[in-house]
């Protein structure tokens, strides 16, 4: 473990924070308080974070040491002390925390991971870390997740500094690795061995929450993250008789795992409707026009989702436990049958639904086949009448009027699994204003990665009035 502090910086005195006690003014104007500056730095730091390939394929490969130090010098340079803090050598978190003006209130944290998935430059138009600012849209791996909300997050804080606005509470800000893996060099190390760093946080945002989704007729939703389903990867290990290809086998582990795989990929899910869920079915129909009782009788999930039009993306993957064949390995020679195979289910339960899923996979894998978790993390629900939420909410209707606010549950899941350990409700809230026909969603982990510059600009200004009001 390394950890190392980099003093705040002082570059000129419109940057040094507000005296202690000072109030927090409201935004000036229309676009949030925040000057032109920082709406140019909110492109120009997603443009230099993504020219820094902090590429994670897994198993411990990936280095986000140089964004966390771009990270910690411009943090420095608003006059905050972030501190780098590392487990393993290179995989570098950044925190830092702006003290707020009521001492007595909770603290907040807002984080963004650094790393990125792996990009195949080949397959995109704009190579993936070039950063290339083109026609209006910054292209790239970590345009949509989650640079830009890392560059947004920075522009604000400076912007901050600048005109000596402090917040009402407390803002703990955290730059984590390894977020597209295990998490285990990133907010888990941070949440199990810096846990003071996060002293008085009860809520947390960060990622996939508050995009513009057109729902057609002119309906535009921010759907703001109430919940998440929890992690289930799962190795599978089938068991059987190796011997020469030309016999007949029984006992064949590749017949076997094959089997299961099928079971497991074929499986109906049971709905399972959370308390997120459920509120988001009932905002929506409202929205579309009609009323929805979940308790009536002969409810049926799917009749109501097919009646919401595209709109039903946002909730179906949510409805149910989920269970996706994902990689197989067995054998090496067509002729030899193995003595054993194994394959990788990408699993997904909705909160409470764990039990239900360890139940099925015991049933489905069947005999001859045992199955383990290879990595597994907690369910969340966060509450959507909380006044976090009702300020989220309003911070986004204020600057697209007209566009309304509700609340979902992601599919897959954040870091905010982890900092649930210190007991800190997570919410989904990057916010960003997308044309029609932007397909924000497809674009995570997706070729030709890109996020609007216009987009960037209303997400900086949405985020700044939230922060200075939370």
């Amino acid at each position: 473990m390394a950890e190392a502090r980099i003093p705040g910086g002082a570059p000129d005195p419109a940057a040094a924070p507000a005296p202690a006690g000072a109030p927090a003014p409201g935004p000036a104007d229309a676009t949030g308080g925040l000057d032109a500056t920082a709406l140019d730095e909110a492109v120009a730091f997603t443009s230099d974070l993504i020219r820094i390939d902090t590429t994670n394929r897994g198993g411990g490969d990936c280095r986000e040491r140089p964004a966390a130090e771009y990270v910690a010098e411009r943090l420095a340079a608003a006059g905050l002390e972030p501190t780098l803090l590392e487990r393993t050598p290179g995989r570098t978190n950044v925190v830092a925390r702006i003290a707020g003006t009521d001492p007595a209130a909770d603290a907040l944290l807002v984080h963004g991971h650094l790393d990125v998935v792996p990009a195949e430059a080949a397959d995109w138009t704009v190579h993936p870390f070039s950063g290339e600012v083109r026609d209006g849209v910054v292209w790239g791996r970590g345009a949509i997740d989650m640079k830009n909300m890392d560059a947004m997050i920075l522009a604000v804080v400076r912007a901050w500094a600048r005109a000596g606005v402090r917040p009402r509470r407390d803002i703990v800000l955290a730059f984590t690795a390894d977020e597209e893996a295990s998490a285990d060099d990133g907010s888990g190390f941070l949440a199990d061995r810096h846990a003071a760093l996060f002293e008085g946080c009860t809520e947390g945002v960060s990622e996939s929450g508050a995009f513009t989704f057109h729902a057609g007729d002119g309906l535009s939703l921010y759907p703001i993250a109430a919940g998440e389903r929890g992690t289930g990867w799962l190795k599978l290990t089938a068991e059987g008789k190796a011997g020469h290809g030309s016999k007949v086998n029984p006992s064949n582990a590749v017949t076997r795992l094959a089997a299961a795989v099928s079971r497991i990929g074929a499986h109906e899910w049971p709905v399972r409707l959370t308390p997120t869920v459920r509120a988001a079915l009932t905002e929506l129909a409202a929205l579309h026009g009609f009323d929805a009782d979940l308790d009536a009788p002969g409810f049926d999930v799917d009749e109501l989702l097919a009646k919401l039009g595209p709109s039903a993306a946002l909730v179906a993957p949510t409805v149910r436990n989920s269970s996706n064949p994902t990689m197989l390995e067995a054998g090496y020679k067509v002729n030899v049958i193995p003595g054993h195979a194994t394959a990788f289910i990408d699993g997904r339960t909705v909160p409470g639904g764990e039990e239900e899923f360890r139940a099925t996979l015991d049933r489905l894998t069947g005999p001859g086949v045992n199955w383990e978790y290879h990595h597994r993390e907690v369910a969340l629900q966060a509450p959507v009448d909380s006044p976090t939420f009702a300020k989220m909410r309003a911070a986004v209707e204020r600057f697209d009027p007209g566009a309304h606010a509700v609340p979902y549950s992601m599919s897959g899941g954040t870091d905010a699994k982890q900092f649930s350990r210190l007991g800190i409700t997570g919410y989904g809230f990057s916010p960003l204003k997308l044309p029609v026909g932007f397909d924000y969603q497809a674009l995570f982990h997706g070729v030709d990665e890109r996020v609007p510059v216009e987009a960037l600009h209303f997400g900086a200004r949405v985020l700044d009035h939230y922060l200075r009001t939370a």
